[in-house]
């Protein structure tokens, strides 16, 4: 989206200038499924993004116009309730959560559009909150902080959407640094910048354009057998404090497929709390592959995860296997599952001098396969929510 052609649609709905913000998308380079289990995550901040033009209107009245969806709606500030529109009930929602942190948001017109392509997994939801979230704070002279931020984007998610979504994609959004990675400890918060300068690699995403409906169970039961093996070992192991599997170790699980037919515990079980320690396991190495800058190392694991998701958790689809084989007959240094499964994009390393072979290579072969072409993402690691001046 260009600034100047968002600046011009909001002078033909409103008159006058505004100010203009942005906030990305967001990639995860590698440590799914661990969010709910207390481990890590590794994403970083994209250049696609959403952009807004915000103006205060001196008024106790919203409106909020949606470019790319055509959707126009005005509310009152405190409207208890709020638009229809799921689009504009981010704006909404948004705005009553930094209200009840302390900022004095009253009425303001804006017009809003992205270029974060929609089903690929990069969050523009997430995009969408934190580019209010950071121009609201910041026009009507906020003092919350980066992470007030990160969280009323969540809560939008929780209490006007619907969404019980984690906290990766919003504190990717807001934290960003063009260049970098963050590792994010999902039970303590605290998260670490990486440096992410691949000289000689590029990233980028092969969208599959499916996404099988499995509804919300296969998620719940696995998070469910995450549950039940970190209670077993605290069963076994009182005097210690165990929450999640975070705090498990592979002696554990050993001890755990000894004793566990008396705790009720299922190879199937096991078999979902394998990949979590394996992929805790993989964020650290990938974490110390990138200070080396040892590509090839964070290739290597990006095909354990991929491996893991596929067999042990049990996520992965025919397309999803069938792009990740297709990667390793184009000797593409890494690629994986992005994201939760059953559909969605793989995410791969891929050296310069491959890419253009195998970004054809995936199209043509997934389309003689499967009927349609995948879409072929590039991935530039850019910032995080901020003023464009």
């Amino acid at each position: 989206m260009e600034k100047q052609h968002l600046l011009a649609a909001f002078a033909d709905k409103f008159g006058g200038e505004g100010t203009v913000f942005a906030s990305p998308g967001r990639i995860n380079l590698i440590g799914e499924h661990t969010d709910y289990n207390g481990g890590f995550v590794f994403p970083g901040a994209v250049q696609q993004g959403i952009m807004a033009v915000i103006r205060p209107n001196g008024t106790d009245l919203v409106r909020a116009f949606s470019l790319d969806l055509n959707e126009y709606g005005e509310w009152p500030v405190n409207d208890p309730k709020g638009p229809e529109e799921t689009c504009l009930r981010f704006v909404y929602g948004v705005a009553r959560e930094l209200i009840e942190r302390g900022v004095e948001v009253s009425g303001f017109d804006t017009v809003f559009a992205g270029d974060v392509p929609l089903g690929a997994g990069m969050s523009s939801s997430a995009a969408l909150e934190s580019c209010f979230a950071f121009g609201l704070n910041d026009l009507f002279h906020g003092t919350i902080s980066k992470w007030d931020m990160v969280l009323a984007g969540q809560a939008t998610e929780h209490k006007y959407i619907g969404c019980n979504c984690g906290i990766m994609d919003q504190f990717a959004s807001v934290f960003g640094q063009a260049g970098k990675l963050m590792r994010l400890d999902c039970r303590s918060r605290e998260f670490e910048y990486f440096p992410f300068e691949p000289k000689g690699y590029r990233l980028v995403l092969v969208n599959s354009c499916v996404k099988h409906e499995l509804a919300g169970s296969p998620y719940n039961d696995r998070r469910r057998s995450c549950e039940k093996v970190a209670e077993a070992i605290q069963a076994l192991h009182p005097e210690r404090k165990i929450e999640t599997l975070r705090d498990c170790t592979w002696e554990d699980l050993e001890e755990l497929k000894i004793k566990n037919e008396k705790l009720k515990i299922t190879a199937e079980d096991l078999q979902r709390a394998t990949f979590v320690l394996g992929e805790k396991d993989r964020v650290l190495a990938v974490c110390d592959a990138l200070v080396k800058g040892d590509y090839e190392e964070v290739g290597r694991q990006m095909y354990r995860t991929h491996e893991g998701l596929s067999r042990e958790y049990e996520v992965s689809c025919e397309e999803l296997d069938f792009l990740n084989d297709i990667a390793k007959e184009c000797r593409v240094t890494g690629s994986r599952i992005m994201g939760g499964g059953f559909g969605g994009c793989t995410i791969n390393l891929v050296k310069d001098e491959l890419y253009d072979a195998f970004t054809r290579r995936a199209v043509e072969a997934f389309e003689a396969k499967y009927g349609h072409k995948p879409i072929i993402i590039p991935v530039v690691i850019g910032d995080g929510s901020r003023k464009i001046d």
